[in-house]
């Protein structure tokens, strides 16, 4: 059985940077634990913007600078493990459609999804790969998710599962 596990947005801005949170902060040494004991495949999602941000429609919706590539804020945290042989999907919008189609070329049996924040960048990433991957499973790991805030990252969950997207608690974390 082939298993990918994708985790979403592990950068230096929404951990404790620009947009950080204590519910990322939180999550950083369980994700690395979870990854270190994962049996398969891991990629990672790494947000993705330039200078002229504040000019996007995001930056007009969003206006805190954050994940300017090449800055500190946009590396993923050097807190988690990240296997050498790792794929990251560099995304300039909430989900990663070049993620989906890496996942359905090859052919993955199971999805496991980990990450921030719940409610925008790993739910847009579950939807999409499930555009892509109807019939394959995937599986948010809600202790390893975190939202902008607790009612949002509920929100997420409860968004996700009525779209048979399904959500499980690590127990080893």
């Amino acid at each position: 059985m082939r298993k990918l596990l994708v985790v979403v947005d592990m950068q230096n801005d929404f951990i404790d940077g620009a947009l950080g949170t204590v519910e990322a902060q939180n999550i950083v040494a369980d994700i690395d634990k979870y990854i270190r004991e994962f049996d398969g495949d891991v990629v990672f999602t790494q947000d993705t913007h330039f200078d002229d941000y504040m000019t996007t429609q995001e930056g007009k919706n969003l206006p805190i600078k954050h994940c300017i590539k090449g800055s500190d804020g946009w590396k993923i945290t050097d807190k988690i493990y990240m296997p050498m042989e790792s794929e990251v999907f560099e995304k300039y919008t909430f989900g990663s459609i070049d993620l989906g189609k890496f996942i359905k070329l090859n052919n993955y049996d199971e999805v496991y999804i980990c990450g921030v924040c719940t409610d925008i960048c790993v739910i847009s990433n579950a939807l999409l790969i499930k555009a892509f991957c109807p019939e394959t499973p995937i599986k948010i790991i809600e202790n390893l998710c975190a939202g902008v805030t607790v009612e949002s990252h509920n929100n997420a969950i409860n968004a996700m599962k009525m779209c048979q997207i399904e959500v499980e608690v690590s127990e080893e974390c």
